[in-house]
């Protein structure tokens, strides 16, 4: 399990952290041919082995990285046959995870850690990097369809929405690991009053279900983040 999380977690800041938007572009433009394909790869080969942090397990972090190359190749040239670009996101986190999952489980060797990384609460950074980032990018995929079907008539600060939805879910997730449930209800209601006086002057009934199931949506990823977590320890 600590050698799933560890592979998970370079993953995790690899695809969504250290992966600029600009890369992403220059990827699905130049394809095979991008630099930042190649250098994406080696962003996740130097994460893996940092975490691992054991050379007798070179075999398994080649083997993941040449997939990971392998499917994100895949997925440049297969995008453009979607309307809806979420499909090919979801499929290709799914294989990565899938790779990740196999590596983990039929490797005989355990990672030997240095003594203060075998103190760190590994599935604790893990959860508490994929709801942020990785959460927000999720819920972009998944409600882009809902975004383009509604007007914003007021301006907002950039990226606005995008922090304040990382941040209210990494409350939640410390509140719920806390056993603290009231104060994610005192969360919901203090969203709820901010965003009154928006949805009263829209007087838009998309743009108050749009808000209503993001809310609910950013939400329920920190709490199932925090259940699995917890039935994890």
């Amino acid at each position: 399990m600590i050698l799933f999380t560890k592979l998970f977690l370079a993953h995790l800041i690899g695809d969504f952290l250290l992966q600029p938007t600009r890369w992403v572009i220059h990827k699905e433009v130049h394809k095979i041919r991008s630099k930042y394909l190649y250098l994406h790869i080696l962003v996740h080969f130097v994460l893996t082995m940092i975490l691992l942090w054991n050379l007798t397990l070179w075999f398994w972090v080649v083997l993941l990285v040449v997939s990971h190359y392998l499917i994100d190749v895949a997925k440049l040239y297969i995008n453009p046959w979607f309307k809806n670009k979420s499909i090919p996101f979801f499929i290709d986190q799914f294989l990565h995870l899938l790779v990740v999952y196999v590596c983990a489980y039929t490797s005989d060797v355990v990672p030997h850690t240095l003594a203060l990384m075998q103190q760190i609460d590994w599935p604790l950074v893990t959860a508490i990097i994929f709801v942020g980032f990785p959460s927000s990018i999720i819920m972009t995929k998944l409600m882009e369809g809902m975004a383009n079907k509604i007007e914003l008539d007021h301006k907002s600060l950039p990226n606005a929405g995008k922090y304040i939805g990382i941040i209210e879910r990494l409350f939640v997730f410390v509140f719920m690991i806390m056993g603290r449930w009231e104060v994610i209800g005192l969360l919901i209601t203090a969203k709820s009053v901010f965003r009154f006086n928006d949805l009263k002057e829209s007087n838009s009934r998309k743009l108050t279900e749009y808000i209503l199931i993001g809310t609910l949506l950013s939400f329920g990823l920190a709490i199932i983040t925090g259940i699995i977590y917890k039935g994890g320890l």
